[in-house]
């Protein structure tokens, strides 16, 4: 049977800085995050789908709201807020909710040409 992916971008604005960076980063400051959600599975014959888009977005809506207007060095486990931390951050979150399919890639996007990606690579 085929396994097709099926990704969900969502958008976040918040304010952070990069505690021990030596530079403009250690100051506060602010962007429009992108986060890209990458799933894995086989499409149900009944539905044509992987995963329903708005399955994923039920999912992971919440833990938007939880970063967005927020200064993320006060969000649990974003203590240091870098792209990398918030990529591995969406990763441990969805590892705590019953799971649709098999996440594949989290993209972060700090701005227009600068991405984290974590990649299951299991």
């Amino acid at each position: 049977m085929e396994r097709l992916r099926v990704t969900k971008c969502f958008s976040f604005d918040s304010a952070h800085f990069l505690p021990g960076y030596d530079g403009k980063c250690s100051r506060v400051h602010g962007h429009t995050w992108r986060v890209a959600v990458t799933v894995e599975g086989t499409v149900d014959p009944a539905t044509g789908m992987v995963v329903d888009f708005a399955v994923l977005k039920k999912i992971v809506e919440p833990w938007i709201e939880l970063l967005d207007h927020r200064v993320l060095n006060e969000v649990e486990g974003l203590e240091v807020p870098t792209a990398e931390n918030i990529a591995l951050w969406f990763r441990d979150k969805w590892e705590r909710v019953a799971r649709p399919a098999t996440l594949r890639h989290i993209k972060v996007w700090e701005s227009r040409d600068s991405y984290a990606e974590w990649i299951n690579e299991s």
